[in-house]
């Protein structure tokens, strides 16, 4: 499965905006430095159309080693981020999902159609 780094967004700005890839890498970072910052502080970031980034607490949970079956223990409650898709990201991606599906069961379609001709 492709995925997007870093190094992809700043050279697509770089090629949109004719900015230089340093003055690109630069402002990104700042930006995810920023937000990283905020919720480490404990403040939501909310993005537009993107989505909200909230920090949060887990609850403790009790814990179990398969390899020592029997013993049990504590996992501590910790912080981690929640996001919440915005509404064009979320409509995005479930068109996205729809295509998936769709593209799915047309391919299932065609493996028990090749499978049902080749035992005839």
């Amino acid at each position: 499965m492709p995925k997007l780094t870093k190094r992809d967004i700043v050279v697509a700005i770089s090629n949109q905006t004719g900015m230089v890839q340093h003055d690109v890498f630069e402002v990104v970072q700042r930006t995810l430095d920023h937000i990283t910052n905020s919720l480490a502080s404990n403040v939501a970031v909310e993005l537009r159309n993107f989505g909200v980034f909230q920090p949060r607490l887990t609850k403790p949970r009790v814990g179990r080693n398969p390899n020592e079956p029997g013993s049990s223990f504590v996992i501590p409650s910790r912080a981690t981020v929640k996001f919440k898709a915005g509404k064009i990201m979320r409509q995005r991606v479930e068109k996205l999902s729809r295509e998936l599906k769709e593209a799915s069961e047309k391919k299932e379609a065609a493996e028990r159609d090749a499978a049902a001709g080749a035992a005839q």
